[in-house]
Parts: structure tokens; sequence; C-alpha cells
């Protein structure tokens, strides 16, 4: 168990260790915190404000009654037991797996009853989208209970506040939504699932990314909160009820649209419109940015605007059909996308035949890795290895 040096109270709170130490510590990891500090004793201090933060901020102003803290808590459980009965040899992931559902419960369900948004949001928000994206499973994350399915799933909500689920073995489950509430759908690396809304707007949902909804739009307007990640989404028209899709860096305001939304955190976030009309908007700008068809808007955190370019539609949501659609794509662009996808690391020296090369045309978007990077090879001339969760690229000799 590897930990960079913190430096603040802030680091602690974002590490999935520490917060598993705080709400489900074992001998093992009781152990190890013991370890670490003896080894750093000039972070005792930031660990204990780390500690009263977590309790004071975090869980103590928590709205919950104390049913609602045992019903949490017995669905916690119920959560780990039913993972640790699954095949035997997804025994270590799925421990991994629980443990990340049983805090995401805990930390979401604080989020959820507590009707004032707190800073310790951000951290608990950072903790879900480090850890659960790194599953094997796709998370429904309600007020009460996390729900786990290991294919696609396609999610469809009524107007009663109930969600049908489909996986691609076709079978069918129901969930009843609680209707205050805001739900969660977490999809990790190398999978996509659609989503569609109660008021009939249709959500695609790309790898890693995390999708906060409502499970209907009472008020005035309709609202969502695209936390990480990418989608593509066709909204319903409703002139009465504006449809809004927050981010961390800026909110889009739709006039009944298609567009595509990145806010992935290692590159810079972008809306493409397909059709339709988009407002864009940056906290504190002064005025909305207004897309056409066929622009891209990249957002820059440092000066907090807007640039526009045109661009091909198509290049940017051919993921929703399943592969990557490429017209003279530099591969180390394609590599990135790749990497962000299967949640991967490349490696290769500056002489490899990479620099120069461009892709035209479909690379799928296999859940065999081997595939994908076999076509990369032919297409580049070159070899690859893999070794965990990084891929080192040399020129075909």
């Amino acid at each position: 168990m590897n930990m960079p040096k913190h430096t603040r109270y802030s680091d602690f709170l974002k590490e999935r260790q520490f917060i598993r130490w705080q709400l489900m510590p074992d001998e093992e990891i009781n152990k190890w915190w013991d370890d670490f500090i003896i080894k750093h004793p000039e972070s005792v201090k930031e660990i204990q404000q780390a500690i009263n933060y977590l309790k004071t901020e975090g869980l103590n102003k928590s709205t919950l009654s104390e049913a609602e803290h045992r019903h949490l808590f017995n669905q916690i459980q119920t959560t780990i037991i039913r993972d640790r009965k699954r095949v035997k040899m997804r025994r270590f992931f799925l421990y991994t797996a629980a443990s990340c559902a049983a805090i995401a419960l805990v930390v979401i369900g604080i989020a959820l009853f507590s009707p004032e948004k707190t800073t310790s949001t951000e951290y608990y928000n950072d903790l879900i989208v480090g850890e659960m994206l790194n599953s094997e499973d796709i998370q429904l994350i309600t007020s009460d209970e996390a729900h786990s399915f290991q294919n696609d799933v396609e999610v469809t909500l009524d107007e009663r506040g109930t969600a049908e689920i489909t996986q691609n073995n076709k079978e069918v489950k129901t969930i009843k939504i609680n209707q205050d509430k805001r739900n969660s759908l977490i999809v990790p690396f190398g999978k996509r699932s659609t989503l569609t809304l109660a008021d009939g707007s249709r959500v695609w949902l790309n790898s890693g990314s995390v999708l906060e909804f409502p499970a209907q739009f009472p008020g005035k307007n309709r609202t969502i909160r695209l936390a990480s990640g990418e989608m593509y989404i066709e909204v319903a028209p409703d002139k009465l009820k504006p449809f809004y899709v927050q981010t961390s860096s800026f909110q889009v305001k739709v006039y009944g649209t298609a567009f595509n939304l990145s806010v992935y955190d290692e590159s810079s976030s972008s809306v493409v419109l397909v059709e339709g009309s988009v407002a864009l908007q940056s906290p504190g700008g002064k005025e909305e940015v207004t897309l056409k068809p066929d622009e891209l808007a990249a957002y820059d955190p440092q000066s907090g605007l807007f640039s526009l370019q045109t661009v091909e539609v198509d290049s940017f949501i051919s993921w929703k059909e399943g592969y990557l659609s490429l017209n003279k794509t530099p591969m180390p662009e394609l590599l990135k996308r790749i990497e962000r996808y299967y949640n991967l690391s490349f490696n290769y020296d500056q002489d490899v035949n990479l620099q120069k090369r461009t892709c035209t045309g479909k690379i799928y978007l296999s859940d065999n890795l081997d595939n994908v990077m076999t076509t990369i090879a032919l297409l580049s001339s070159t070899r690859y290895e893999k070794e965990n969760n990084s891929i080192y690229i040399t020129n075909e000799p």
C-alpha cells in the first residue's frame, strides 16, 4: 500500500486508504497507519486535523436521523456481503470494489441527505472519481443503496421514480428511486452506458464518467451534473423548463439540442455542439458563450475563458457507437484517447515511429485490449508489451 507524501490535511481527505481507515478500520490498515505515523511524525498534526474535519464537518454535519444511520450502515454491510459471495477468482478485486462501494455509500449518503453543500463534498467526489472508476462494475448509487452491474447497462427512468436497468444479456432489473434525492451513475474505465431521464432526454456516458441526476425534475428547471468523464446528450425540448448541465468548471444552458461534453481531469474540458444551441457560462463569467452546430468550445481553467473552433463532429461523438473515428489523427493523440478509455499509460521513446504518423479510419473499442493494440501496432509498424496498466511501445525491427 503506497501513498505519496502529504503536506496538508486536505490531502489525506482525498486519500481512499485514509477514508477507509476512518470508516472501516481493520487490523491490517490500522497497522499500516501506525507505521506511517512512526515514519512521518511531522504528519501527525495534519492527520488529526483531517480526522477532526471528517467527523465534524463531514459525518456529523449530516442531517441523518439515528434510524437513517442504521439503515445506511445495514446497506453497506449488505453490499460487502453480497460482493464477497461472487466468483472466487475475482475475490481480491471484489473486496476492493466492495470497500469502495461501501465508502461511496457513506459519502454519497451524507451528501444527499444534507441540505447544505459543504466543502467536504469536493473531497468525497475526488474519492469516488478516483477509486470507483477503477472498478470493473458499473455502479448505480441511489440514496440508500449501491447497485452493481458487470456489463454495459441501459437505465431508463419513468415519471413515477422507477429505474429500469437493461444489461447486455437483456436481463432487466427494476429499482425504485427516491424522488427527492440525487443519484449517481458511475461508469468505470473500459465501459459505456446510456441513461434515459424522466423527461425523455437521453444520455450516453463514456468510459470513466460520473453523472449525478434526479429521479424527476419537479422544479422550474432540469439540472444534471457531470462530475467527471464524457457524455453525449439529446435533450428533450421543454420551453417551460430549461435544461442545465453543470460541471465543476462551467455550466451549459441548453436550448433543445444534442451535444458532447468532456470534463476528464487530465485534459481540457470541451463542448461540441451537434445540433440546436447551447450557451456556456463559467463561474464569474460576464457573458454567455453561444455555440453553433459543428463548433467546439475548449475551456481554459487558467483564464476562465472559452476558445471556439470548427470541427468534424463525428470524430468527437463516434465513441457512443463503440468506435473511434479518425481522420489524419496524430498517433500520440490517438494513444491519449486510448489511455483515457482503458485507464492505461503508454511509454515510448521519441524515436519510435509515432510522432510523425497519423491514422485514418475506425478503431473499435473492444473489451479485449489486445485487439485494439494489435490494430495500433499494425498502423504504426510498432510492437507493444503490456505490464500491469502500462504499455511499452517499441519500433518493429
